[in-house]
């Protein structure tokens, strides 16, 4: 399953609650055919189908194909000095 950073946290937190209120959260989705591109807009709550992930008081919403791409990955963002925020997915690491 997917996992937030500590500022992919409070980054989500922030927006979702500037934009999408407390029960808001990020959701993710894949377009057809474009298989590496995911498309994330803010929502006011899940669509039916939606994984939710919750860490942190941040909340995202995956659709399924969003799930499956993003399953075992860790979500990070930086804001740059404009202010815009840049996410970004690596694998999770194993335990040791």
């Amino acid at each position: 399953m997917l996992t937030l950073t500590d500022n992919a946290a409070a980054v989500v937190r922030t927006l979702t609650q500037q934009i999408a209120g407390e029960t808001g959260g990020l959701r993710f989705s894949r377009q057809p055919g474009m298989d590496e591109t995911l498309t994330i807009r803010a929502a006011a709550a899940p669509e039916p189908g939606d994984q939710v992930v919750e860490q942190d008081g941040a909340r995202v919403f995956l659709t399924e194909e969003a799930a499956a791409a993003l399953d075992d990955q860790i979500l990070d963002a930086v804001v740059d000095a404009g202010g815009s925020v840049h996410f970004s997915v690596a694998p999770q690491q194993p335990s040791a």
